[in-house]
């Protein structure tokens, strides 16, 4: 019997030895698989890549701020809404601008009627010169022809002198008058009763007036989310005060800030996979646009000093620039702030610089906000001046 026991047992160990050994064996060529697998993936694929996951969505914020003085009377938006270019959304009571614009159109039609009394001016000093002139001839001729008889006693001396003071004071006469034509020239040489210096002021007085009462309409100047609304309705606005912002989502970039270990082999243009914590199924590509000219330190509100004596080495991180795929972004918009995932491959080392020869970022906004000014101009010169010939009259 103990002999039968000792070879039961010797049979059992043997068999949990069996199984041990079976046991590591299967973990080592699994663990070798994993070894294999994780070099050949590093070998072909993750020595090429750079990762980072402090890295956040960033994006444009257009404040829109008030550009004249006003009572706010309406509001046509709120934040988390949705506005396109050209959008109206808030207004402003128009009537102190309507007042200034009458006030603008009143002066200009009474600077063209002064400018057109300039004009005659000069040219009553012309005809007053011609008379003058005319008089002095008479008065000289009137000396000279009785200068000769004198000594014939056909004319007395008396009578030779007062002639002669005739003649003076006829020339003093023209020299004032030469001297009216001058004045009266140099305020309208080289222009005409509608390109006058006084009447260009009026017209730019009267643009200004216009451009006041245009800006009592504020319009979206970029298609984007509203945020930040801070104005009321009846709020009395002043001049740069912030009202709202607006977020264009569809031009957003991602800001990865790579430790300055990882920059050695970052390039303009390289290829970059992204995905979002709020999103985590969605991937987003995009590629390196820039590197930001320093460090977060760099720029920071109170720069660090390092030149004292228990300085510690602190790893720092250069904020890199991703431009994402606009199509995919039109998708699934990003929001400001998000935290992001960033994978950079590193294969392509060439050099490249990103260069933008056209505007990033514009506006069609305000481009025809004096569409109707030059006709009104127009309008108030021709009723100003309904006598004045269609031809330019220069004066020089």
């Amino acid at each position: 019997m103990p002999e039968s026991n000792q070879s039961a047992l010797s049979e059992a160990d043997r068999r949990r030895i069996h199984r041990r050994n079976f046991a590591l064996v299967t973990l080592t060529v699994i663990f070798l698989f994993i070894f294999v697998g994780w070099f050949l993936y590093w070998i072909f694929w993750g020595r090429y890549e750079i990762y980072t996951d402090d890295a956040y969505v960033n994006g444009n914020m257009v404040q829109l701020m008030s550009q004249i003085q006003g009572t706010v009377t309406d509001i046509t938006t709120d934040d988390t809404q949705l506005v396109k270019e050209g959008q109206v959304l808030i207004k402003f009571d128009p009537t102190d601008m309507q007042v200034a614009l009458q006030h603008a159109e009143a002066a200009l039609a009474e600077t063209v009627r002064q400018v057109r009394k300039l004009f005659e001016d000069a040219q009553r000093a012309q005809a007053d010169l011609i008379l003058r002139k005319a008089n002095l001839l008479k008065a000289e001729l009137d000396v000279k022809r009785r200068q000769g008889l004198i000594g014939e006693n056909a004319v007395s001396r008396e009578e030779y002198q007062h002639y002669q003071t005739a003649a003076e004071t006829a020339r003093a006469e023209y020299n004032v008058a030469l001297h009216n034509l001058i004045s009266a020239n140099a305020l309208i040489v080289d222009t005409t009763i509608y390109t006058h210096p006084l009447v260009e002021r009026a017209k730019a007085n009267l643009k200004i007036a216009y451009l006041n009462l245009q800006r009592t309409v504020i319009v979206a100047p970029v298609t984007g989310y509203v945020a930040k609304r801070s104005v009321q309705v009846g709020q009395r606005i002043m001049v740069n005060t912030p009202m709202l912002a607006i977020v264009p989502l569809n031009a957003t970039w991602v800001d990865a800030n790579y430790k300055e270990s990882q920059l050695l082999h970052l390039r303009i243009g390289q290829t970059v996979e992204l995905y979002a914590d709020a999103y985590p199924d969605v991937i987003y590509h995009g590629k390196i646009f820039g590197l930001n000219a320093g460090t977060g330190a760099a720029f920071s509100l109170l720069p660090p000093q390092n030149a004292t004596g228990n300085w510690i080495k602190i790893v720092q991180r250069l904020p890199v620039r991703v431009s994402l795929d606009p199509d995919e972004l039109k998708k699934r918009p990003l929001q400001l702030g998000l935290s992001m995932h960033v994978t950079t491959d590193v294969r392509n080392t060439k050099r490249q610089q990103s260069t933008q020869l056209y505007p990033i970022y514009t506006t069609h906004v305000y481009t025809n906000q004096l569409a109707q000014v030059d006709q009104l101009i127009n309008t108030i010169l021709q009723s100003s001046s309904s006598n004045i010939s269609a031809r330019m009259v220069r004066h020089g």
